[in-house]
């Protein structure tokens, strides 16, 4: 009996840590890499995770929020997709270093070239966005992706708060305080906005970084698995054991 009890609550166990992980990789999400903070510019990382066994991711869409602009998104290039940024007129113009912006990007679109997320596989599409707001702790992205069978899943729901988790969430960015530098928290992010050279080798340096702590952590959960799987191993021995001695 007790021999049974240990084996359901190992397998239990394993089980749970399979779905959460699957949960917590399972959506189109937006990281960044370094700080984000308000009214800098920063680098981020839009990670679209492969959802079905049956077909292959070949667009993302992700509109930028229309009630906080930036007058910048500059996509890096990712190796088998072809990347338009759509602009919008402003109704209200931003300052930006002294210069009126009239018109701010409200859309960016990766269309495969060539590339495709292919099942069980994931993919990040750097963007550096700037400036950030400074009245506003988060911004919400809502993404669109849509696979080779024509399935379009759109991540485009707000979590509530007090309210569980929507079933199909829109990427949200949380931005840090301010610097208090008086620069806003730009610092050199800012000036390799101005160089697209520089800005495109900084942030090839830092998805290499984000790939490999995405790589680290599911290697962490496998490790788990392999250590509940382990004791119940143990477990079992030494119950049978001690049966055969009595």
């Amino acid at each position: 009996m007790n021999v049974s009890r240990i084996a359901v609550a190992t397998g239990i166990a394993a089980s749970s840590v399979l779905l959460l992980s699957g949960t917590a990789f399972a959506h189109v999400s937006v990281q960044p890499q370094g700080a984000a903070a308000k009214g800098g510019y920063a680098t981020v990382n839009f990670k679209v995770p492969n959802e079905r066994d049956n077909a292959s991711t070949v667009k993302l869409e992700v509109s930028l929020p229309a009630d906080h602009p930036m007058a910048s998104a500059m996509p890096q290039p990712v190796p088998g997709w072809k990347a338009v940024v759509t602009k919008t007129k402003l109704a209200k113009p931003l300052e930006v270093h002294g210069k009126q912006i009239t018109e701010a990007p409200s859309k960016i679109t990766w269309t495969a070239d060539g590339g495709k997320i292919a099942p069980g596989e994931f993919q990040q599409f750097p963007v550096s966005l700037g400036r950030l707001p400074e009245d506003t702790d988060q911004l919400v992205f809502k993404a669109l992706q849509t696979y080779d069978n024509k399935e379009v899943v759109r991540w485009i729901e707000e979590a509530k708060e007090g309210a569980p988790e929507p079933e199909a969430p829109a990427p949200v960015l949380k931005l840090s305080a301010a610097a208090e530098d008086g620069h806003h928290g730009a610092g050199a992010k800012d000036a390799s906005a101005k160089d697209g050279k520089s800005a495109g080798q900084d942030e090839d340096t830092k998805s290499g970084t984000a790939s490999a702590d995405s790589s680290d952590t599911t290697a962490r959960i496998l490790a788990v698995v392999g250590i509940l799987v382990g004791i119940a191993g143990v477990a079992f021995g030494v119950l049978a054991g001690r049966r055969r001695s009595s």
